[in-house]
């Protein structure tokens, strides 16, 4: 499991570990992978030069953020690369890490007393940006003079490698409100930091990567943010035993579709169909296209509470406002089993009713709809996602799974957000919800907790958009579920 700890989190382990080890020892570790990260770069084709005759600048704020470049910034000047760093803030520049570029045969600039065109022609010419402005400790967008100076290296089109993370986004909660810096590569010390896991911050870091620096033992056993590895989503997958049978692996109940939207029913019925379970019951209107397209699906016109037993339930995509709509929803909610309510499921949600169920619920919303459930605007949910997520969870008391670029997903009872990541821009594409809500319904009935249920979902959701011939459908999504188990499944014993 990834795991991304708090700013003060980070900053009380390194504490901690300063005490128990010779001065300057922690920041030559983080130099060395710095520094490593940056060769390696160089000689790659990551960056824009080769080796020998290679370049770099260094954006040097004050603090330890930029003593880090420095420092790495003396290790590359030993190797024979021609380092300058151009200092925002000479006077409070790390003073030793800047000795040490000096006597590496590395240089410096006051980026205050060093016209534009000089800059501009000194970014052009380098093969490698190392950005080291600001620390996991800054706040807000980034201030006027190093916003100018970061424009000068996005215009120069240099590749960058941010120190840490990237300058001007936020560790804490991955929000960008103001000007940032654009990373190639993040070089993160430690822990991942919640910011370099959700957008919008996590589309400025680039590739990501740990350096170890030690602080593991240090840091807490409950992280902030988590991102499952693909063996771990693989472990939790249900798989039937030598005593299974349909029933025992579950049965997924799903009131969709309308006679407006039937095509939501089909999508939903598959995506419940591969995941896991022995058995669909589908209840509703669109029953005739179902059953023609999924013949293994058990199909009735009636309403939940008429459609047998179930282990659970997923209801609202595509449901519309049909005169039995409201009917299906006070059934559902009614309903003693794990419940998944995503699209027209959701509109106007009482939390009250949501509250006072007696078995876990997952609400899945998009942007949109999450923003109508928590009484805010699209841009404020989108811009703070993590803070979202919880407030959704913490309302409704429900597991909440925020689609979007990066799938969060928070529990009611507290605990890590968990972070799905495995997504592409191609899965904003109509009805590719409808498959992750049949998804993740049919792991709920299947026996996972809600949590877990969402996060697997949203993974092999991701993981089949990569597999699916461009540009991908809904239908073709779907499509690829079976190749995703095959990957994921660990061998059978």
């Amino acid at each position: 499991m990834r795991t991304a700890y708090r700013a003060q989190t980070v900053r009380d382990a390194e504490q901690a570990l300063l005490a128990r080890l010779p001065d300057g020892t922690l920041m030559n570790r983080a130099a060395a992978g710095l520094a490593a990260v940056c060769a390696g770069a160089l000689t790659s084709g990551t960056s824009g030069g080769r080796r020998g005759g290679a370049r770099v600048v260094l954006l040097v704020g004050s603090g330890d953020n930029g003593g880090d470049a420095l420092f790495a910034g003396a290790r590359l000047a030993r190797r024979g690369i021609g380092v300058t760093a151009l200092l925002l803030t000479p006077d409070r520049a790390h003073r030793r890490g800047l000795a040490a570029l000096r006597a590496a045969g590395g240089r410096s600039l006051a980026v205050a007393d060093t016209a534009e065109r000089e800059l501009t022609a000194l970014l052009g010419r380098a093969s490698l940006v190392v950005d080291g402005i600001v620390g996991i400790g800054g706040r807000g967008g980034l201030r006027p003079a190093a916003a100018e100076l970061v424009a000068l290296v996005e215009r120069s089109g240099t590749p960058v490698i941010a120190v840490d993370l990237p300058s001007g986004v936020d560790a804490d909660t991955g929000e960008v409100t103001g000007p940032a810096v654009r990373a190639t590569v993040t070089v993160t010390f430690g822990t991942h930091k919640p910011g370099l896991l959700i957008d919008p911050a996590r589309s400025h870091a680039g590739e990501v990567r740990l350096v170890d620096i030690g602080l593991g033992p240090l840091l807490p056993a409950e992280p902030e943010v988590a991102a499952l590895t693909p063996a771990e989503v693989g472990a939790l997958l249900p798989r039937p035993t030598a005593e299974s049978d349909k029933y025992r692996r579950g049965v997924l109940g799903v009131a969709a579709g309308s006679a407006r939207y039937p095509g939501a029913a089909v999508l939903t019925v598959g995506g419940a169909l591969h995941g896991g379970v022995g058995a669909v019951r589908y209840t509703g209107p669109a029953r005739d296209a179902v059953i023609a397209r999924y013949p293994e699906a058990l199909v009735s016109s009636g309403t939940p509470a008429e459609a047998g037993r179930v282990q659970a339930w997923t209801v609202g995509p595509g449901l519309g406002d049909h005169p039995e709509a409201a009917r299906v929803l006070d059934e559902a909610l009614a309903a003693d089993v794990p419940l998944l309510l995503d699209a027209d499921g959701l509109r106007g949600l009482d939390p009250a009713r949501v509250r006072a169920r007696s078995a876990p619920t997952l609400l899945t919303p998009h942007a949109g709809e999450a923003a109508a459930l928590l009484g805010h605007d699209r841009a404020r949910v989108e811009a703070q996602r993590l803070a979202s997520v919880r407030e959704l969870a913490e309302r409704f008391g429900a597991t909440a799974l925020l689609k979007g670029s990066t799938t969060v997903i928070a529990d009611p009872a507290g605990g890590p957000v968990l972070v799905n990541d495995t997504g592409t821009p191609w899965l904003a594409t109509a009805g590719s919800g409808d498959v992750l809500s049949g998804l993740a319904g049919a792991l709920l009935a299947a026996g996972l907790p809600a949590h877990h249920a969402a996060a697997v979902a949203a993974h092999l959701h991701g993981h089949a958009a990569h597999l699916t011939p461009l540009p991908p459908t809904a239908s073709t999504l779907t499509q690829s579920l079976p190749t995703v188990w095959q990957e994921l499944l660990p061998p059978t014993p």
